[in-house]
């Protein structure tokens, strides 16, 4: 036992030895294709990148390598090097959980669900947890029931969240352990979807959602820490060297801190605290958290205005196209989001809230002004996460209340055949408007929301420049006057992401002084057709200067 106990610190030393070592050498990445976003200027193209102590020293043409004898010479034989990819907004640990849960993203029916149920029983015990069902891709629209469940598994709780996390659907047997029955009332700003008879069918919409989960066992920090490395290994292969976690809880709050502090982070991450946690203020308390190599940043607070457009839980002004009378659902009242914004800025965390429809978007701009009135906190760079439907008169308010839009591009594609269905013309004049934010001059920062959407970037940079899904459609974009170009596409993952972690002078373009944050890819992004953007694949990832991801060896180094 005294072995074990002096074995792991003389590893760790090691391992920190050789880390500070390969930080501390010079390295010179050459034949490069590279581009990188100026924080004042436009795109910069470069051959050579110089790396030390993980920063960028500098970046030039072909001869800058003659200036660096000593230096680890690195040839990338051509290949497009870009910044390291931040995605803006993402649920990390709900990511590597999905990678070991039920996957139904994508299933074109109710039986498909249940085959892929039912295979994935067979190898599970215990409570079935998976994600990703949408029936706006059925023939038959409409949402499924417990009963559709009950077929496959009735023996054990089965609860797959929608693909965007805002409603779930349950069982049976789940209904049965939560004690759902007809008589059980939804709490505010959730819906549980009932029958003619009043009968719970199953589906529990946003905050009704707590009904059945608050019986889920929960993650153990080991859990939590398998599924951090299992995400940030997915997310390294894509290319994404930083990410947002956009709302967690305590037990991933420690997780994040003893990992920064061991140093072994698998990326860098800007943690969001949940707003709905009940350990708030203890988190609150102890402080804005931020380690001395900018792997970890907790500076902010994640709050839940609305649900979804999916789940019709995305509270709007005015009635649902497809559905008279109904109107969303309000998570908050502008009151309680009045109090949370306080709380966070008296402790001088910025507040980042979810808001998708148009009546939401009032609220939450309503609540921030009225706050900064009273308390200040203007300058925390607070954001709106989403902001997919907002008034024409309501989005000169965000560059007027500096609040940056966090959008995520890939939305707008996965929901155009929907949102023309959900919303009426008028509705949709203002909604993933990002063109529109862009020319009043708010800084966006893009993301994907994965693992709503699929984290790769690419993705999301080609529905920023395109507005078409995979297919090309529709011809000439979806609403296509709030396109991208492809510079301020690559600008919202990039710099967007780091101004909006006030992490502007650390990360988000190759230059000097900055971390050496950068990826490697197979196809020119400013160059190739965008019907290929998509299909860009990477080749390495490298944080601090320090490869993290290869995707196979075509680097050769001297």
């Amino acid at each position: 036992m005294l072995l074990k106990k002096l074995i792991k610190p003389l590893i760790l030393a090691s391992l920190c030895a050789s880390s500070s070592y390969t930080l501390a050498q010079t390295k010179v990445i050459y034949n490069a294709n590279g581009y990188t976003p100026l924080y004042k200027g436009e795109v910069q193209q470069f051959s050579t990148l110089v790396i030390k102590d993980g920063k960028v020293v500098k970046v030039g043409g072909d001869t800058l390598k003659n200036s660096y004898p000593d230096a680890k010479l690195i040839d990338v034989q051509g290949s497009t090097l870009l910044p390291g990819l931040i995605d803006a907004h993402g649920h990390v640990i709900g990511l590597g959980d999905n990678l070991s849960q039920l996957d139904v993203r994508g299933a074109k029916s109710v039986d498909e669900v249940t085959n892929k149920l039912k295979i994935f029983a067979n190898n599970k015990q215990g409570w079935i947890i998976g994600r990703g069902w949408n029936q706006e891709l059925w023939a038959d629209t409409r949402f499924p029931t417990a009963k559709d469940l009950d077929k496959v598994v009735n023996d054990r709780p089965v609860v797959l969240s929608r693909v965007d996390s805002h409603a779930i659907w349950a069982n049976s047997k789940a209904l049965e352990l939560a004690g759902i029955t007809a008589q059980t009332k939804a709490p505010e700003g959730g819906e549980i979807i009932k029958d003619e008879f009043g009968n719970p069918t199953g589906i529990f919409v946003d905050k009704a959602e707590s009904l059945i989960t608050q019986h889920m066992p929960e993650a153990s920090k080991q859990d939590i820490s398998d599924s951090l490395d299992a995400a940030g290994k997915h997310l390294l292969s894509l290319g994404i060297t930083s990410t947002h976690d956009a709302g967690i809880d305590k037990a991933t709050w420690e997780v994040y801190k003893e990992r920064s502090e061991l140093g072994n982070l698998p990326v860098r991450i800007v943690a969001m605290l949940s707003g709905a946690s009940p350990d708030l203020n203890t988190m609150l308390k102890a402080g804005r958290y931020q380690d001395a190599n900018s792997f970890m940043s907790i500076r902010s607070v994640k709050v839940y205005a609305d649900g979804a457009l999916g789940s019709r839980g995305a509270a709007l002004i005015e009635d649902y196209a497809d559905r008279t009378g109904h109107h969303g659902l309000m998570l908050e009242t502008q009151e309680k989001l009045e109090a949370l914004f306080t709380q966070s800025f008296k402790r001088g965390f910025s507040a980042h809230t979810h808001a998708i429809g148009d009546k939401a978007n009032k609220v939450v701009l309503d609540a921030y002004e009225k706050v900064f009135k009273k308390t200040g906190g203007i300058l925390l760079r607070n954001r709106i996460e989403h902001a997919q439907i907002v008034t024409l008169e309501d989005i000169p308010r965000f560059k007027k209340l500096k609040i940056i839009p966090s959008m995520q591009p890939v939305h707008a594609t996965s929901d155009m055949h929907m949102a023309e269905q959900r919303l009426t013309e008028k509705q949709l004049s203002g909604a993933y408007a990002w063109q529109s934010f862009l020319q009043q001059g708010s800084i966006i920062a893009a993301g994907s929301d994965y693992p709503v959407e699929l984290a790769n970037p690419f993705y999301g940079l080609y529905s920023a420049i395109t507005r078409m899904d995979h297919n090309q459609l529709p011809k000439n974009g979806w609403r296509a006057s709030e396109v991208l170009s492809r510079e301020d596409a690559l600008r919202a993952f990039t710099l967007g992401g780091a101004y909006a972690a006030h992490q502007e002078f650390k990360i988000g373009s190759l230059e000097q002084g900055k971390w050496a944050d950068f990826i490697l890819i197979d196809k020119d992004y400013f160059k190739i057709p965008i019907d290929e953007i998509y299909e860009t694949n990477v080749l390495q990832t490298w944080i601090a200067g320090i490869k993290r991801y290869e995707k196979e060896k075509n680097i050769i180094d001297k």
